[in-house]
């Protein structure tokens, strides 16, 4: 028999209203034997009851729901049920050929993903009862794809982020069963990469922003185009392919600059689009100060907050950003400007550009306001499933 958790009275409300994670002091008792990563039944303090999910008692996050059912088995029927709905999701709502097939808990297998690069995937295990299961997951996911005729070659592990220490489990990456080449060809709005999928940042190529990068291509016909953290050029490409005159991104990390090189290269575009080693706050009001302008700036910073307790010193950090990037739009040219932190609230960061406009005297007219990708959907109720904010705005000077 499984364990059963007993909530404490007028706890659970994130858990009833939708979400998928019950903290430690949220817990009255646990009753029966279980091991970190095992499953167990969650009652109300009444009795009633709300689901099974796994425990681990080295996480604040204590537990992670897998099913609303408490009689449900999670056996490999379930487990089959949910990979199958994850990929049905995806072939109804994005290009296929590379997206992320399981986004965690907005899949309902909490603490796992996988990113689908052509024929490689790459899995992330972040929570001890997830990792138990991940093989069988893989094993079923490719079985789900090969009804499709896709055959995957290879599989690649990137749990190397450091939250997995928070679930008492070591960090590690390595091939899942035979290796094979880590540089994987992909395309993707009609652009080709070079995906490192062993050392690229993450799993190696930012999915999330795969419609944002396709929305900026109908500006950047015939412009001169700034391209900021560009990481490995995805923006920048794509103004490229777009016709723009000139493209320069900018990139702190010399590797990041290396693979953008590359794949301007790969996409015949080495010609216009150019890619330099600076930080951004140091390179911008360089910029500035030289007298440069340019008709569409693109700021895609990396997440300056990943706690609440920054969130103060991040809306700093994307004020500067978004300041410096206004003084170098041309006047009525535009800006492209995200935030990928969960913690930088729409309601913040939306403040956060505002406040850099007025203090700059530039006039903004949004274009449009977007989010992630599909692949990566927004499960309500689990405000962690929703971080990507997308603007773009045509700056216009105050006269």
């Amino acid at each position: 028999m499984s364990a059963i958790v007993t909530l404490k009275k007028g706890e659970g409300r994130t858990v009833k209203s939708g979400g998928a994670w019950i903290f430690d002091n949220e817990i009255a008792s646990v009753t029966g034997s279980v091991d970190d990563g095992d499953i167990v039944i969650v009652h109300d303090f009444d009795g009633y009851p709300l689901g099974r999910g796994f425990i681990n008692r080295n996480s604040k996050i204590r537990i992670r729901m897998m099913t609303r059912n408490a009689g449900q088995e999670i056996d490999e029927e379930f487990l089959r049920m949910r990979v199958r709905n994850a990929w049905e999701y995806r072939k109804k709502t994005v290009d296929t050929g590379c997206c992320r097939v399981v986004f965690g808990e907005a899949d309902f297998l909490p603490g796992l993903v996988i990113d689908k690069f052509s024929d490689v995937l790459v899995v992330e295990s972040l929570a001890l009862g997830i990792d138990r299961l991940k093989a069988k997951i893989i094993r079923i996911l490719k079985e789900i794809l090969a009804e499709d005729g896709i055959w995957i070659r290879g599989v690649y592990e990137r749990s190397d982020a450091k939250v997995r220490e928070q679930e008492g489990m070591e960090r590690y990456k390595g091939f899942l069963g035979d290796a094979f080449d880590t540089n994987v060809e992909i395309e993707e709005n009609g652009v080709k990469y070079i995906v490192d999928v062993e050392n690229g940042q993450k799993t190696g190529f930012f999915l999330d922003q795969k419609y944002n990068r396709q929305s900026i291509r109908r500006l950047c016909s015939g412009a001169k185009v700034l391209d900021c953290f560009t990481h490995t050029g995805s923006f920048a490409l794509n103004a490229g392919q777009a016709g723009a005159a000139s493209v320069l991104g900018v990139d702190a990390s010399q590797l990041g600059v290396d693979q953008a090189t590359e794949n301007a290269r790969l996409n015949g575009l080495e010609d216009r689009v150019k890619f330099v080693c600076r930080d951004v706050f140091e390179l911008l009001p360089e910029l500035e100060a030289q007298g440069e302008k340019f008709d569409v700036v693109i700021l895609d910073p990396p997440a300056f907050t990943k706690s609440r307790s920054s969130v103060k010193n991040a809306a700093r950090g994307y004020r500067e950003i978004n300041l410096r990037g206004m003084k170098l739009v041309k006047d009525g040219g535009y800006l492209a400007t995200c935030s990928c932190s969960h913690f930088m609230t729409y309601e913040l960061f939306t403040q956060t550009i505002h406040q850099a406009a007025r203090d700059v005297h530039k006039r903004l007219r949004q274009v449009e306001f977007r989010t992630q990708s599909p692949d990566h959907p927004i499960l309500w109720s689990a405000d962690e499933s929703y971080y990507l904010k997308f603007y773009i705005f045509q700056v216009c000077d105050e006269k």
